[in-house]
């Protein structure tokens, strides 16, 4: 009796100790992850020595971009001046390769006028993506843009014509043009563009502290540069612009430049993945 007793005890303690853990994070700790994470009101944050956005009510957030190192660590001081710190592992992941033929020439590689005009747009999206609003929409469950065959997904390496390009951050959702994309979580639009070189119709809309989402290769765009948006809410429309061979959604998502899996943020696919062919 006197054993059960003392193991209830010890059981007790422990779940007393897990509860006052002071800090909480949500997400999968792996190479594409994004960690939602909890403190103590008044808390100050730091990954890997870089002081992170908190809100009032202790919410902040990081991401874990495709090729994440092995290890990072998270110091929390706490409102009472005590820290907390941890050295996190980070799992890591093996890609796919995909193989893409039929591309026009010049959009695998483009001539120095169209690279003056690449670096131009590039410059565009990484200002948009620098956004850090207080805005905290990225604490929503996300949810799919739009619904169709999977044909690529987050980080697998390109060959293009044969020739080997930089990796896919996104995930590619088949459709046909005109079929809807909506908002997965409330944000605000940062930038709208008709018609980039190589993502064609290009959207992004901020969810706070650095997240956002991007939309490629769009037919039509609903909304405007600085534009609130909820969740669900129809925002464009699938295309065929930019480089592609068909009609998709490529949907990426960012923690400023750390480019992380969406497919990690929503319940489950769409549809079964069909043979990769669009992109």
């Amino acid at each position: 009796m006197i054993w059960r007793l003392a193991t209830l005890c010890l059981l007790w303690l422990a779940s007393l100790a897990a509860a006052a853990e002071p800090v909480e994070l949500r997400g999968p700790l792996m190479q594409g992850g994004l960690i939602i994470g909890q403190a103590p009101a008044g808390s100050q944050v730091r990954l890997d020595g870089q002081a992170l956005r908190v809100s009032p009510q202790g919410n902040f957030v990081f991401g874990l971009g495709r090729d994440h190192p092995a290890q990072i660590d998270l110091r929390v001081v706490l409102p009472d001046g005590a820290q907390w710190q941890r050295r996190l592992n980070i799992a890591s992941r093996s890609y796919q390769i995909q193989r893409i033929d039929g591309l026009p020439p010049s959009k695998v590689s483009p001539d120095a006028e169209a690279l003056k005009r690449i670096r131009a747009e590039g410059a565009q999206v990484a200002g948009a993506r620098k956004t850090d609003a207080a805005r905290v929409d990225f604490l929503q469950d996300f949810v799919w843009p739009s619904v169709g065959p999977i044909s690529g997904v987050y980080g697998s390496q390109r060959i293009l014509n044969g020739q080997p390009r930089r990796p896919h951050y996104g995930v590619d959702v088949a459709a046909p043009t005109g079929t809807p994309v909506v908002a997965p979580a409330a944000g605000v639009v940062t930038l709208a563009h008709p018609d980039m070189y190589y993502s064609g119709g290009t959207l992004i809309v901020d969810h706070g502290h650095g997240v956002s989402s991007s939309f490629l290769h769009l037919s039509r765009i609903d909304v405007e540069v600085g534009q609130r948006v909820e969740q669900g809410q129809k925002i464009a429309e699938i295309g065929a612009t930019g480089r592609v061979t068909g009609a998709h959604l490529d949907w990426r998502m960012n923690w400023f430049k750390q480019r992380i899996d969406p497919a990690l943020l929503v319940p489950d696919m769409p549809q079964a993945n069909p043979p990769a062919g669009e992109m």
